[in-house]
């Protein structure tokens, strides 16, 4: 049996365009997905985002609406919704300390971390914060395909809907949330998504990888 690389799964993977409503995620699969974005790495380690995994039909349809009608939002069986923080707080860090204090002790070179951290964030405008916020979702969403396409798992990235829409659908504004990108998450209609068929296009590496030695 040979085993698959992480660039054959990412041969494997394309924004899937039809999705098979007949189709399920196992539970394991999403779990595996969900728990590889819980270890994204983020700036300071803040975690500066939510995931929410929507499965109710009612709701993703309200949020397909939202997103000029996208199939796959309805056809998947999951979408997941990455939320960033709408802007840094000092309860927010004081959060983020606390978790590595359980994990690390109590040790003076965190706090005074945080603290220039806090220092350095509290002062800036909410949307200053609020869009690096929103960089440290994207970085999960990149792991987030990448994991999907290890679990054989297909999956779109989205940012086609208006924000604040699905942050009035999910309650985000209450909770200090921002919408950021959607994933749905199923099994491709092999029969019938044009663009399965379609070579993978993708710059050479000459193009774009430029090496400085």
């Amino acid at each position: 049996m040979t085993t698959k690389t992480l660039n054959d799964h990412l041969n494997w993977r394309y924004a899937t365009k039809k999705m098979d409503p007949a189709r399920t995620v196992p539970q394991e699969r999403v779990d595996a997905i969900v728990e590889a974005i819980r270890m994204t790495p983020t700036s300071s380690g803040t975690q500066p985002f939510e995931l929410i995994v929507v499965t109710n039909a009612q709701v993703r349809a309200r949020i397909a609406e939202a997103a000029g009608g996208q199939a796959q939002i309805t056809d998947g069986s999951h979408l997941l919704v990455f939320a960033a923080w709408d802007n840094y707080t000092a309860d927010r860090i004081d959060e983020v300390v606390k978790l590595n204090v359980d994990a690390r002790g109590d040790l003076p070179l965190l706090h005074a971390y945080y603290d220039n951290l806090k220092a350095s964030y509290l002062p800036r405008d909410a949307e200053m914060n609020y869009a690096h916020a929103a960089r440290q979702a994207y970085i999960a969403l990149g792991v987030a395909l990448v994991a999907a396409a290890e679990q054989e798992v297909d999956s779109t990235p989205m940012e086609g809907f208006d924000p604040e829409a699905v942050d009035a659908i999910l309650g985000l504004k209450e909770r200090g949330l921002r919408s950021v990108v959607l994933m749905p998450l199923g099994y491709r209609d092999a029969e019938a998504d044009w663009l399965l068929p379609m070579d993978k296009v993708r710059k050479s590496r000459a193009t774009l990888v430029t090496e400085v030695v």
